[in-house]
């Protein structure tokens, strides 16, 4: 089976999925959107109200962001993917507990799996603290890390500041595009690695 309907299947799967409290506060699960062959996958915190609304991640003012600095890398949507380490809005969009970032681990790891992406590009310091453990997102933003994950085995992780917390610090909106514009470089290298 090709890597569509294998990433169709599971999101048929996620939206079942009431492992944790948060299915009873929420619309629906978002489970994540973009292209099953992506080479890099953006991950984030969780959904907002808008993403929960419409069922798609990054939707409201962050995600419209993100597009934006996705087109100055020549970059879409469609062309990556971009999913959430949890599926679920916390209420109010609070942080997520560490049991529903838990609850959620085995959907997120099946997604990198199918997808099998060069690069991972976490948005904010749970998607980072998921992947990249007792690490501080002021030391770590804009650098690649090569880690093995149990379940993925060596994947390489970019992480970003969250585009949300752009929006309200121009300082920080300009370090993430300066962060963010340096992918391309860093996939080129990945490639050059594997041949």
């Amino acid at each position: 089976m090709s890597k569509q309907p294998q990433l169709d299947q599971l999101n048929t799967q996620m939206s079942k999925c009431s492992n944790c409290a948060l299915r009873k506060s929420c619309t629906q699960v978002v489970p994540g959107e973009g292209s099953a062959n992506a080479e890099v996958m953006f991950i984030g915190e969780g959904p907002g109200a808008k993403e929960d609304e419409l069922g798609r991640p990054f939707v409201g003012a962050a995600g419209k962001f993100l597009d934006e600095m996705l087109g100055t890398i020549n970059l879409k949507r469609e062309g990556v993917y971009i999913a959430n380490v949890v599926k679920c809005r916390p209420p109010g969009n609070r942080d997520p507990l560490p049991e529903e970032v838990s609850s959620c681990w085995p959907w997120l790891l099946e997604q990198i799996k199918i997808i099998q992406p060069k690069l991972i590009v976490t948005l904010g310091r749970h998607s980072m603290e998921r992947f990249l453990p007792n690490q501080k997102i002021s030391q770590v933003h804009g650098k690649a890390m090569r880690r093995e994950i149990d379940g993925i085995g060596k994947q390489i992780f970019y992480t970003l500041y969250h585009p949300a917390a752009a929006l309200y610090n121009g300082s920080m909106r300009e370090v993430l595009i300066k962060d963010f514009k340096r992918i391309p470089k860093i996939i080129k290298k990945i490639k050059s690695e594997e041949n």
